[in-house]
């Protein structure tokens, strides 16, 4: 094998020149002449390569006159200060260059600008300062994007981090959105976990969630309400950084730990079921990673802020409502509208207000401070998330909305209206019309509000099997499989049921099951012997009693 490299060469050189080979015999073992073998053999150390002379541009004759114009502007007002657009027109304009493209002038200006400002003692070059911190006393706050599959579908969420400066302790949270919501349920989680408040500056950046207005180029900011309402009563000092990515340096541990924990735990992307699973993931994340070390720390992230909880600022007493209230109309289809999206409600809401309590991956609907439903929030942008149950009350008068409805196809997709619901509909269908057998659905879908799911699927799945195509038998079938606990699966029809004398399967009747599971009576049977007395009294004050006629 050849050497790999110049090194590598002379060594190689000098070793077989040591076992006896002449300088032609090395000169023709590695393809080489005889100074390149007279060099390996004196000197220790092969010589640099020679820089190759800057290659001549059609700019060269015109960069004096670019750094004139770039010295000329640090004595210039900021806004009356050459651009490379400018440069490039006033080089074709006054000196007739022709043949220059923009693109060479503007790569010029952009590397020419900084080192004549450095050498004017105008900039400085960019340094990081090392940063020592005490603790339990700062912290960074700092939301950053995931993208995960939910529920089969990929969706972009949001990660919330909240990270102790001594430390290095972080937790994380992800949401639907990364609104004001998020950013408080955030703050609850992570404080929750820490076991206490930093005692010093918390550093953020400019959300929208925390600060409705930036007062010009100093610290100074507008704060929304609420969040000043939430800071104040967790005791949070605030730091803000400076807008842009010159504020991203002031905040960089957090800003690289958002980077380290998406890279380790969202890769690959992780496929869940719910934000719910996915945030039980993600708390025992936090846990695993308290084991690492960062960078050349002697101690692990876990032992450091053990000795940093203790110094933390105890959690008030009283709980802080994170989630967002909304006095809302219900309109005539039966839904709300939350931040461009619909969400149904039960029909019978239809012109009312209702008030709407928005969290960050779920929003729950009151109505006379009960709650009367409850919805994870949607992704994207004007959607809709329809429950079937919210409109059955309007489906038992108009039977026929029911094939088409949205509901409906979202409870196919959600899972909710399984092929065994397809199955029993299609045959009350064919037992008693398209209207009665759509409406003896809408009853079996009634009883869902008063039994479990799994158990009303195994009643229909009953009920199929014996050709009884009403609610009253899927009740009765529905409230023997929870009697038995027994589930079958949802999306299998079973077989073999037992079956009457006539070969057809056997179904119990409801009056039977009813008085099987009476009491014995043990009264005496009713008797009308004591009513015999009357007919012996005379009749008082009456017309006497014809001839004939029986007392």
């Amino acid at each position: 094998m050849p050497p790999k490299s110049k090194v590598d060469l002379y060594a190689a050189i000098r070793r077989d020149s040591r076992a006896g080979l002449s300088n032609r015999a090395l000169q023709h073992k590695y393809g080489v002449g005889f100074r390149t073998v007279q060099k390996a053999l004196t000197l220790v150390w092969p010589e640099p390569r020679k820089k190759l002379p800057p290659r001549t541009t059609r700019l060269d004759p015109y960069k004096g006159l670019v750094d004139e114009m770039l010295r000329a502007d640090l004595t210039a007002p900021r806004k009356q200060q050459h651009t490379a657009k400018r440069i490039f027109d006033r080089l074709v304009a006054e000196q007739g260059a022709d043949d220059l493209t923009y693109g060479i002038v503007r790569a010029y200006v952009a590397e020419r600008r900084e080192e004549i400002r450095i050498a004017a003692g105008r900039g400085v070059a960019k340094v990081f300062v090392p940063q020592s911190h005490r603790p339990g006393s700062e912290a960074e706050v700092d939301f950053g994007d995931v993208t995960i599959r939910l529920a089969g579908e990929q969706v972009k969420c949001s990660l919330f981090s909240f990270r102790l400066s001594y430390s290095g302790k972080a937790v994380h949270r992800v949401s639907a959105s990364g609104g004001q919501e998020a950013f408080f349920e955030g703050h609850v989680h992570a404080l929750s976990v820490l076991g206490g408040v930093p005692t010093g500056k918390v550093r953020y950046d400019n959300l929208n969630s925390a600060v409705a207005q930036v007062l010009g180029f100093n610290r100074a900011r507008v704060e929304t309400e609420r969040w000043t309402a939430f800071r104040s009563h967790f005791g949070i000092d605030v730091f803000y950084c400076r807008p842009g990515i010159e504020g991203a340096h002031e905040k960089g541990g957090v800003e690289g730990q958002i980077g380290y924990f998406r890279r380790n735990h969202f890769v690959p992307v992780p496929e869940v079921g719910s934000l719910a699973e996915l945030n039980m993931m993600v708390d025992r994340w936090d846990e695993e990673d308290d084991a690492r070390r960062i960078r050349s720390r002697p101690r692990t992230v876990g032992e450091y802020f053990a000795a940093e909880r203790p110094l933390l600022k105890p959690l008030p007493t009283e709980p802080f409502e994170t989630g967002r209230l909304f006095a809302l109309r219900v309109d005539r289809y039966g839904q709300i509208s939350v931040r461009t999206n619909h969400y149904s409600v039960p029909v019978r809401l239809i012109g009312r207000r209702v008030r709407v309590m928005l969290h960050a991956s779920e929003l729950v609907v009151y109505d006379d401070g009960v709650e009367v439903a409850r919805h994870e929030r949607l992704m994207t942008k004007a959607g809709s998330r329809l429950v079937l149950d919210h409109y059955l009350e309007a489906l038992v008068r108009k039977p026929g909305a029911l094939p088409g409805s949205t509901a409906l196809e979202q409870a196919r997709s959600a899972g909710k209206f399984t092929p065994v619901h397809d199955a029993w509909w299609a045959a009350a269908c064919k037992a008693h019309g398209d209207r009665d057998g759509t409406r003896a659905l809408i009853e079996v879908l009634l009883l869902g509000r008063h039994m479990p799911h799994e158990h009303l699927v195994a009643g229909l799945a009953a009920a199929l099997r014996a050709g009884a195509m009403t609610s009253d038998a899927v009740a009765l079938e529905a409230r023997k499989a929870a009697e038995a606990d027994d589930t079958p699966a949802p999306a299998v029809l079973p077989e073999g049921p037992e079956a009457d004398r006539f070969g057809q399967p056997k179904v119990t009747s409801l009056t039977e099951r009813r008085l099987a599971h009476l009491p014995p009576d043990t009264r005496p049977l009713p008797s009308v012997a004591v009513y015999d007395q009357l007919l012996r009294r005379r009749r008082l004050g009456g017309r006497p009693r014809p001839e004939g006629e029986e007392p």
